[in-house]
């Protein structure tokens, strides 16, 4: 059994996010990575893909998911799947910051809209 107390996980952040790795395969995970992210600013989200499937689970504030043609609203108690190899954005919608827990299969990767693929280092 591990225990990852936020308080204590590393944090990291890229493209105007926080994100705060729990589960990975450095703390212990074979399978899955787990982290919060949590969009402060107002800007937009960077448009990206993944090769696997992510799901967001919204803690607090509300985010405009874009994702294909369509536009959606995500807020607290909200769980939303992206699937593999779909192209997507989240952006800050609320006054109150967005605060999401993530979950992505080990090895996946993501990849940017300049075609940049990279493992996040928060699901290491």
């Amino acid at each position: 059994m591990n225990l990852i107390e936020a308080s204590s996980a590393k944090v990291f952040t890229m493209h105007e996010a926080i994100f705060t790795g729990l589960a990975s395969p450095s703390r212990g995970s074979h399978e899955n990575s787990a982290w919060i992210v949590e969009l402060s600013s107002n800007k937009p989200g960077a448009t990206h893909e993944l090769t696997r499937e992510e799901i967001f689970i919204c803690l607090a504030g509300t985010a405009k998911v874009s994702m294909r043609d369509e536009h959606i609203s995500l807020s607290a108690g909200a769980c939303l799947i992206v699937p593999a190899h779909t192209r997507f954005s989240l952006s800050k919608t609320s006054e109150e910051n967005f605060r999401a827990v993530a979950i992505l299969p080990v090895g996946a990767e993501a990849i940017l809209e300049n075609g940049q693929a990279f493992v996040p280092p928060w699901a290491l």
